[in-house]
């Protein structure tokens, strides 16, 4: 059973949903025949290449709050992701377009190294405070995840990662996604923001029960007898 979560890796609630969902998933005792794939979602397709201002600031103008306002909500978000067992210094956040960290996270799908590219990426930019617009930065990140640095390069410069990054977009526009994370269980349900494990795990539950009696398992009765296998082995 395929579920699709839709995220922006500039988003502190995308990391803390990652991870409770991560937290469900393990517990989960079918969770062999469950498929995860990352789409792409911009925050902010307008923010700058290069950081021009703080997270601090970028709130203050954005949402127009005073700034003791946002101080305080940062704290929450810090407070909330601790609880999930994540390290945020949301005062070293690097406040840049994501548009290449998605088209590498694209790429990184190609190589199903989908999942592991969205955890280095959470990492760098919300504990390391990474730049996550920039190239050499994006490269090394890359081959941390398990990626070719060479290879990967198509990643920046391949419209089709390009592409791929915008038609997630649109698709889960077409879905009614509004905002991130926004988790989709076969197609049937949808669970939107930084749940707790519970709901998740209510979810996997109820949508794998019913995608199981449609998709039946198949247990054949086997009566053995001389063979060969692939591997030339004949007995």
């Amino acid at each position: 059973m395929k579920i699709e979560i839709w995220s922006d890796i500039a988003c502190p609630f995308c990391y803390i949903g990652k991870r409770n969902f991560e937290t469900a998933l393990a517990q989960f005792a079918d969770k062999e025949n469950i498929e995860v794939e990352w789409k792409s979602f911009q925050l902010d397709p307008d923010a700058p290449q290069v950081a021009v201002e703080s997270q601090e600031d970028y709130l203050v103008k954005r949402k127009g709050m005073p700034k003791d306002q946002v101080k305080g909500m940062l704290k929450n978000v810090t407070d909330m992701a601790k609880s999930a067992g994540l390290d945020y210094h949301m005062d070293k956040t690097v406040m840049v377009n994501t548009q290449k960290a998605h088209q590498l996270i694209q790429f990184a799908k190609t190589k199903n190294l989908g999942d592991a590219m969205e955890e280095r990426l959470f990492k760098a930019y919300f504990t390391e405070g990474l730049n996550v617009a920039d190239n050499e930065v994006l490269t090394k990140l890359g081959t941390e995840a398990g990626l070719d640095a060479t290879e990967l390069q198509a990643a920046f410069t391949d419209d089709q990662y390009l592409y791929s990054m915008k038609q997630d977009i649109q698709e889960g526009a077409s879905l009614g996604v509004r905002g991130v994370p926004f988790f989709v269980f076969d197609r049937k349900y949808g669970i939107s923001g930084a749940q707790p494990s519970a709901a998740f795990t209510e979810t996997l539950e109820k949508s794998f029960t019913e995608w199981r009696k449609a998709n039946p398992e198949i247990k054949l009765q086997v009566t053995e007898g001389q063979s060969c296998s692939v591997d030339g082995t004949c007995d």
